[in-house]
């Protein structure tokens, strides 16, 4: 951790022992209240439940300095790697600019312009936060080098989205796209970070079991928590296979067992790397924590380990909001998904007309 593990573990015992801790960077600025008691299912667990919608972060890029990564331009120079939060001034002057924005989805609807408000609206709220990146280790805020093995497996993928550099893609058939192409998953831990829309994490309990429901392709997650063994290796699925305990109050969930294959980042996560290249294998570990800070928030933490393809882990810690508001909508990806044979098509269609063209000129 960024902040040191001697500091993280008198944050955590502090959080447990109920004493009520102040806003600081350990704890992204969000207090626990003095006397603060943590709520508890009937059975005696720590009480997680709720909607924690996954834009209220919405805002940070994965990597610090990226600005929109993929989808977007990089922050404005100077940008300090090493900066992990935002000033007190610099955090007041970004809320005040965010409040003088103008509501674009209102604005349309005024206009008569329903193109645009759809494409406004169905885009999650995000909210101004302190911290400059999703990503606290390194301590950068940047992804770590791949090893010689992991750029190898990068060059083989394959994906509707452009690597840096990349030109004149083509496509042939459904294993030219990367698994969020065809709507099977974004994988991990990729599914754990905001996109642009379907950003809700409904969090369920029932004795021996933590459910993490998520929108964006309807995966759900389930999470043993009552120390039952870990299934046979020989079995992979794409989300892994999860074992969770607590510690106290947080839950620790680790997932192995993972089906190598979907993208360990994703275009659609602000500041991310451009081409949804970054593979994963089935050595992968991932490790989860989740701390109730109050009533409304989580302190969510998720460590990734993967030792073909990465030359050192790397973990992202933000804030989750509770919002019983929340609307979750369907990811009806499939129905009437054209964009797999319709790229095909125009790709072989686009290369019949070029060599056409090129046989004639000669």
């Amino acid at each position: 951790m960024w902040f040191g593990s001697l500091g993280a573990v008198v944050f955590v015992a502090t959080v447990h022992g109920q004493g009520g801790t102040p806003p600081s960077e350990a704890n992204h600025f969000i207090a626990t209240p003095a006397g603060w008691v943590h709520p508890k299912t009937p059975w005696g667990d720590p009480d997680l439940q709720g909607m924690w919608s996954i834009s209220y972060v919405g805002s940070v890029p994965l990597e610090r300095c990226a600005g929109g990564g993929g989808r977007g331009r990089a922050e404005a120079a100077p940008c300090d790697l090493n900066k992990a939060f935002l000033t007190e001034q610099e955090y007041q002057e970004r809320l005040k600019a965010a409040g003088q924005q103008p509501d674009r989805h209102a604005q349309a609807i005024a206009e008569g312009n329903f193109g645009r408000a759809l494409l406004s609206g169905v885009t999650d709220p995000t909210s101004v936060q302190r911290q400059t990146s999703l990503i606290v280790d390194p301590p950068t805020g940047k992804l770590p080098e791949l090893t010689p093995e992991g750029k190898r497996l990068s060059a083989r993928m394959r994906s509707s989205w452009a690597a840096a550099g990349e030109t004149n893609q083509t496509w042939d058939g459904p294993e030219d796209f990367d698994t969020w192409d065809r709507c099977i998953t974004r994988g991990m831990p990729s599914s754990m970070f905001p996109f642009r829309y379907n950003n809700g994490v409904q969090i369920m309990q029932v004795p021996g079991y933590v459910i993490l429901n998520m929108e964006m392709i309807h995966e759900a997650r389930l999470v043993p928590v009552d120390g039952r063994p870990g299934v046979s290796p020989a079995i992979k699925e794409w989300m892994g296979e999860s074992r969770g305990h607590w510690e106290g109050n947080t839950l620790v969930i680790v997932t192995t067992n993972f089906k190598p294959g979907a993208s360990m980042t994703n275009i659609g996560v602000m500041g991310s790397p451009p081409g949804n290249r970054m593979p994963t294998s089935e050595q992968m570990t991932i490790t989860e924590r989740l701390t109730r800070l109050n009533n409304d928030f989580i302190l969510y933490e998720i460590k990734t380990e993967d030792p073909v393809v990465l030359t050192r882990p790397w973990t992202a810690r933000f804030p989750l909001k509770l919002d019983p508001k929340y609307e979750w909508w369907e990811y009806g990806c499939h129905e009437g998904n054209r964009t797999i044979p319709d790229y095909v098509h125009t790709s072989r269609a686009e290369r019949a007309k070029a060599a056409g063209g090129a046989s004639s000129n000669r």
